[in-house]
């Protein structure tokens, strides 16, 4: 089996988590660059946090024989912060960069007239760079989120097979389907979606234009919720292929719009003293 998590946070995550990833088939990540889970004071920690997901994280997972990629945005929570939004300014630097397959995420938290704005100038950067676009929907009143969401859509001019509207459940799937839009799950132990609820949503819907992620983030959450997706997949009847297209293909055909990709194999953990910017991910022994 091989897993390729379209949405997860890893700077939020232990090296142990990239182990177990590992050892159970992921061999490929998509970081989106989200919220630091305190208030950022000013736009400059972005330029440090987005350095971090373009180097110092790419390094880290391919230590372990992860291949790792990113979205670059300024998300949605913090739009609504005066100090944070002048890194639109700063975001077509890094969209230019190798390993960043997308702009996200963007999208809404709160629907404030502060997210349109920067959700609608986001969507023009992804149309300027020739980018897919990986877009939050909000966690409350989530129906109306996403309504208004494939409304910017349309009318950003970004084509809708470029877009994946994430974190979608039973109530909101069928308009983003009906949309052309790419469909995103987010798996969680408690909220949002879990493993035996997706598995109806796939025997309802089908398999073609899903990604099925953990985010996995600062909150509780499991970076191996989409091998107990594809365990469940496969209790319920769904072949070994259909396992590949959800957790692999598709993923690979989404992100794979950007140009970007870069899925050589790499081998899984050693012992190394390579470093990054004088780091390795070792401790002890003078490293």
């Amino acid at each position: 089996m091989r897993i390729f998590d379209p949405h997860i946070h890893m700077t939020s995550r232990t090296t142990d988590d990239y182990e177990a990833m590992r050892a159970a088939g992921v061999l490929a990540v998509v970081e989106p660059a989200f919220w630091l889970g305190q208030p950022r004071t000013s736009a400059a920690s972005f330029a440090d946090y987005f350095d971090a997901l373009i180097g110092w994280e790419r390094f880290r997972a391919a230590q372990f024989g992860i291949r790792h990629h990113c979205t670059i945005a300024l998300n949605p929570k913090e739009a609504n912060d005066p100090r944070c939004t002048p890194v639109l300014d700063l975001l077509p630097r890094y969209l230019a960069k190798d390993g960043v397959v997308a702009v996200g995420e963007v999208g809404y938290d709160s629907m404030t007239p502060e997210e349109d704005a920067a959700f609608a100038r986001q969507l023009e950067l992804a149309v300027e760079f020739e980018l897919p676009a990986l877009v939050h929907t909000p966690h409350r009143d989530k129906a109306t989120g996403t309504s208004r969401t494939l409304d910017v859509v349309r009318e950003s001019g970004l084509a809708p097979e470029r877009v994946v509207v994430d974190h979608l459940n039973e109530v909101t799937v069928k308009q983003v389907k009906d949309s052309g839009c790419w469909m995103g799950f987010s798996i969680y132990p408690d909220t949002k979606m879990d493993e035996t609820r997706m598995v109806a949503i796939l025997q309802e819907y089908g398999t073609d234009r899903v990604l099925v992620n953990s985010a996995a983030d600062w909150g509780r959450s499991d970076p191996l919720k989409t091998v107990k997706t594809a365990r469940a997949m496969l209790d319920a009847g769904f072949s070994e292929s259909d396992v590949d297209k959800v957790l692999w293909q598709n993923p690979v055909e989404f992100y794979g719009q950007s140009g970007r990709l870069n899925l050589d194999e790499l081998p899984g953990f050693s012992p190394s003293t390579e470093t990054f910017s004088g780091n390795s991910v070792l401790r002890g022994g003078g490293q």
